[in-house]
């Protein structure tokens, strides 16, 4: 989330294991064995040392997320090749655009990490058989079309489909992230998590923003009854509002009972929004508790709202329990990400949920070193069925706003399930250096 450019567009060699040894060396780390279809086993088998991932992006460049995310590996925890790096190795690399400003063809061959010109290739060194122990897959930024509901197509489809094909053909998965939402519709996110879920395949996805600096240091209490929750957004409704439906459902998921799953959803523009807030479709006092935490640019107590965002949208939510939740997006003036949520007691919370918007961005690596943990051990930090839900009513909503703010049902989105996954507060963000900086 780059404050001075649209998200869209910002400018140790390997075990060999035997049968037995993979066994015996399972059953000493409590790994778990799966069966296939077939009945083979089949086990995500880590390295004794850094685990080697390929990094499958769409474009590489200075701030785009593939440099952000895959760049850590490359440059450290800082970007600037000082310090901490992950524990983790970037193996390979393949890239589907290469854009004037492409900076992944040096970033590897400054590291020795070779590119490889398509997915397979990435995953196999040009081998039979996976050659890697996880895959981080970035696809955000380029030269890609948009649907009718305004969402950037990314080949998240197509580029997962093609790591499927060699894990099958390897007789083995490996873990894999997709960086923020599944895909752009759910026809195609909903295949992804059943294609992860056929094959066993460990799967996580998602945004930095539910592990990000939050001012004050609120969560919502856990198994705590919840009434309502209003998320402050800003930006693109694609882009920028998974960032905010992933915020908002870190703080729902851990609501009395669990995740239920989403009723309906509809999304309002313009002069329809400031009817809706007249009418009180959403709660006026945590609207005034939202706008009074900004932090990076407050909103002025005058003039009136209407007054100050010219093109605001609203995007409804109605969980199948009955709590209420809500974005409203500012347009680009107001760039802070917020929360508010009133328990069934009547009191509320709030907290700015904050990004560092100059280089390194380091809420990135909040990120990277959770993924740490996620490739060596094979265990997703939070539900994939997380970001299921948050990529369903996004499509949904888009839909709504598509065909003039119409109430789109969603039976398709009734995802219940738990999340253990805990909050903490991050250490201090590097310092700031300029956006055209190292």
């Amino acid at each position: 989330m780059n404050a001075s450019a649209p998200e869209f567009d910002r400018t140790a060699s390997r075990t060999t294991w035997t049968r037995r040894s993979l066994l015996r060396a399972a059953w000493r780390s409590g790994a778990v064995a799966a069966l296939t279809p077939c009945g083979s086993m089949r086990l995500v088998a880590q390295s004794p040392t850094k685990p080697r991932i390929a990094g499958i992006a769409t474009v590489y460049y200075p701030n785009s997320h593939a440099e952000l995310i895959l760049g850590r590996l490359l440059q450290g925890y800082s970007l600037d090749g000082q310090g901490e790096f992950p524990k983790l190795q970037l193996a390979s690399l393949y890239l589907d655009q290469f854009p004037d400003n492409d900076t992944g063809r040096a970033a590897a061959n400054r590291r020795s990490v070779p590119i490889y010109p398509d997915v397979a290739t990435a995953l196999t060194a040009g081998g039979e058989r996976l050659n890697v122990d996880g895959v981080m897959l970035v696809a955000e930024h380029g030269k890609y079309p948009e649907s009718d509901t305004g969402q950037f197509v990314f080949p998240k489809r197509r580029l997962f489909a093609e790591i499927v094909k060699v894990c099958e053909r390897s007789g083995r998965a490996v873990p894999v992230f997709i960086d923020k939402h599944l895909a752009d519709n759910w026809q195609d996110a909903k295949w992804i998590y059943d294609e992860a879920r056929r094959f066993q395949m460990p799967l996580m996805a998602g945004s930095t923003l539910p592990l990000l600096w939050r001012q004050p240091a609120r969560d919502v209490r856990r198994d705590a009854a919840l009434r309502e929750i209003l998320s402050l957004s800003y930006h693109r409704l694609d882009s920028y509002g998974i960032h905010a439906l992933e915020m908002m459902q870190a703080l729902a998921e851990r609501r009395r009972g669990g995740e239920t799953g989403i009723r309906q959803v509809q999304t309002l523009r313009g002069a329809e929004v400031w009817r809706a807030i007249e009418q009180r479709r959403i709660d006026p006092q945590l609207l005034e508790r939202a706008l009074a935490t900004y932090k990076n640019r407050p909103v002025p107590r005058t003039p009136k709202l209407q007054e100050l965002i010219a093109d605001p949208s609203l995007m409804l939510i109605e969980y199948r329990d009955g709590l209420r939740a809500s974005v409203l997006s500012l347009g680009t003036q107001y760039i802070d990400w917020t929360a508010a949520w009133r328990y069934a007691d009547d009191s509320l919370d709030s907290a700015v949920f904050w990004t560092q918007e100059l280089r390194p961005f380091s809420h990135f690596g909040l990120l990277v070193r959770e993924l740490e943990s996620f490739f060596q051990n094979g265990k997703p930090i939070w539900p994939v069925e997380r970001t299921l839900l948050t990529t369903g009513a996004l499509d949904a909503l888009l839909i709504s706003r598509r065909d003039g703010g119409r109430v789109v049902e969603t039976p398709q989105l009734a995802i219940a399930y738990h999340c253990g996954w805990n909050w903490r507060e991050p250490p201090p963000p590097a310092p700031d250096r300029p956006l055209d900086g190292p």
